[in-house]
């Protein structure tokens, strides 16, 4: 026998297995369509454990080597109507796609394969983190383990509540979705990303770029079918819960492994711990489903950077040897460590190190308010620059004994920038770059005395009144530092959240705001965990617009994806002793 300290000089040990692979595979499911795949396998005898991938995206051809050498057999699959693969595609912005089932027969079909082992693991993120979640809820009897990451618990939650992200979703359609169904119809092309993306700066034909196409729902026509129909739909019914996987962690037995980022659009994925530690359908998936959440956006997952900042050496993670630590443990029960790890590993910016807990977000973390407040209770003029010299308020931890208010003119025809990364991702970004807009209400904390440390998600509850009959009001947590020259950003965004007034209630509810009334709305943000240092000044800024981010709020009161009428909008910002808006923040023990 060889020992384990003596691997073969051709083993899974010694990273020295050659790579068998197979394009094009077809397998049937259930109903007789056949889906095709890519399988890499070990050059080697023997059986192993298989992990699946399985996209619409368009299989990978290449990028598993480390993993077959490691001792899997990948394979990778084009979903219904993809690619290479048969049938009609059924996007995921309905209930009923027919991924569930795909997903089963393809783990089946994949553990009856001669060189598997008949363990099978699965993984994937976003979409194909989705697919994951789908497939597992019907338990594949030789399914041990998945690692399905950064894919929101609901299809609203990516959109955020109410509104509609044309710097995302108009491009992903265009420039990932649409292609192959494009090439499916007998459309000209572009018929791959590739093409498409070349195209996009393009725009529309003879109509300018996309980005400036009002209203959004004439965007459906320039898109083929199998894809018109259901963007149009997606559009038309914002509020759809499609997926509604806040429900079906009780169907998943098994563990899951999750990566995020607080720059993530997708990091709603955070809540699928705690999800699953309640209500996992079995102990092994209650008690072992780890989250891994870093300063990343969706793209950067790992990276020590993320768009114009460098975070340090210490934010980089090697994902695909986590990925591939974990399928050791179960897929071959290897004892490295995995079992023992914690529940949650989280990177708080700002002391710039990891941090661990037991669940997210941390028990420890207690709420803590800084209240609005503006000295004397004058209000900020209209149109008075918030450059953070000459800030609109203040924050304080008291409420404030003088009430006061403060104004912003919003105008849709220029509406705040996105300050974008890398292929247009949600990225962080030095605030200082729209310090000289009018349209940002900048509120300041004092210098701070002590190290303030946080953990979870922010929430901010304002006081609101406007011109308009709808309009958007966006807070934003920033770390402002008292060195300009750091290299962190000096007014480093931190994390964000949006309420559209008419959905202040609810998504199914449709309420416009009476003219001149003041209503109370609670503004939640995206989960984050930072350090302000002492010195540093915690920041929050109020405005009405993220744009191309989030749709602009035409101020109408109207269907803002339906027209294109656009109008100006005053809205203040009441705070003191009657109305106390302010922002809660989850303050970590010192």
């Amino acid at each position: 026998m060889t020992s384990p300290k003596n691997p073969p000089a051709d083993s899974p040990q010694t990273g020295a297995l050659g790579i068998i692979t197979e394009t094009d595979v077809m397998v049937a499911m259930r109903d007789g369509t056949q889906l095709a795949c890519t399988i890499f396998r070990p050059d080697a005898p023997g059986t192993y454990p298989g992990l699946l991938l399985r996209t619409p995206y368009r299989k990978p051809e290449s990028g598993y080597e480390r993993y077959v050498r490691a001792g899997f057999a990948v394979v990778t699959q084009d979903s219904r109507g993809r690619y290479a693969s048969e049938g009609n595609w059924v996007p995921f912005t309905v209930e009923d796609t027919g991924d569930a089932e795909d997903g089963f027969d393809s783990v089946e079909w994949l553990a009856r394969q001669p060189w598997c082992n008949g363990r099978v693991g699965t993984l994937g993120a976003s979409y194909n983190a989705w697919m994951q979640w789908q497939l597992a809820k019907l338990k594949p009897p030789h399914l041990q383990a998945m690692c399905a990451y950064t894919i929101p618990r609901e299809l609203t939650a990516v959109d955020w509540p109410g509104g509609f992200r044309p710097g995302r979703r108009i491009k992903w359609w265009l420039t990932s979705m649409a292609p192959d169904l494009r090439r499916r119809a007998g459309w000209p092309p572009p018929h791959t990303p590739e093409q498409a993306r070349a195209m996009w700066d393009e725009g529309i034909e003879g109509e300018g770029h996309w980005i400036g196409s009002m209203p959004w729902l004439d965007v459906c026509r320039h898109l083929p079918p199998g894809l018109a129909s259901y963007a149009r739909n997606w559009l038309e019914n914002p509020s759809r819960r499609a997926w509604k996987m806040d429900e079906i962690h009780h169907m998943v037995d098994v563990p899951n492994l999750d990566f995020s980022g607080w720059y993530d659009h997708c990091n709603d994925s955070v809540h699928h711990l705690r999800l699953m530690q309640m209500n996992g359908g079995s102990q092994t998936a209650r008690q072992q489903t780890r989250l891994v959440v870093g300063p990343w956006n969706h793209p950067g997952l790992g990276q020590r950077r993320c768009g114009d900042i460098d975070f340090g050496p210490q934010a980089q993670v090697d994902l695909p040897g986590l990925i591939i630590a974990w399928f050791d443990h179960w897929l071959k029960d290897l004892d490295n460590g995995v079992g023992a790890d914690p529940p949650v590993r989280y990177f708080s910016m700002g002391e710039q190190r990891w941090r661990s807990a037991s669940t997210w977000p941390p028990a420890e973390a207690k709420q803590e308010a800084l209240h609005f407040y503006r000295e004397g209770g004058a209000a900020q003029p209209t149109g008075s620059p918030p450059a953070s010299a000459t800030p609109s308020g203040g924050l304080q931890a008291s409420v404030p004994d003088i009430d006061g208010q403060d104004d912003f003119l919003y105008d849709p025809v220029n509406p705040v920038p996105t300050l974008w990364g890398k292929e247009w991702f949600t990225s962080p970004a030095d605030r200082r770059k729209l310090d000289h807009r009018n349209d940002i209400l900048v509120y300041r904390s004092e210098p701070l005395e002590t190290a303030v440390d946080i953990a979870g998600a922010p929430q901010a509850t304002l006081f609101v009144s406007t011109t308009a009959a709808d309009t958007d009001v966006f807070v934003r947590l920033v770390d402002e530092h008292p060195d300009a020259a750091d290299t962190r950003g000096a007014a480093l965004e931190i994390c964000y959240g949006m309420v559209r007034l008419r959905h202040r209630n609810g998504l199914d509810q449709d309420d416009l705001v009476p003219a001149g009334e003041i209503v109370e709305i609670v503004v939640q943000l995206g989960p984050t965990a930072c350090r302000f240092e002492a010195g540093h000044r915690i920041r929050v800024e109020v405005t009405s617009s993220d744009f191309p981010n989030h749709d602009r709020n035409h101020n109408t009161g109207g269907n803002d994806l339906a027209e294109s009428v656009l109008i100006t909008a005053t809205t203040t910002i009441h705070h003191g002793a009657k109305r106390a808006s302010r922002i809660l923040l989850p303050v970590m023990p010192a």
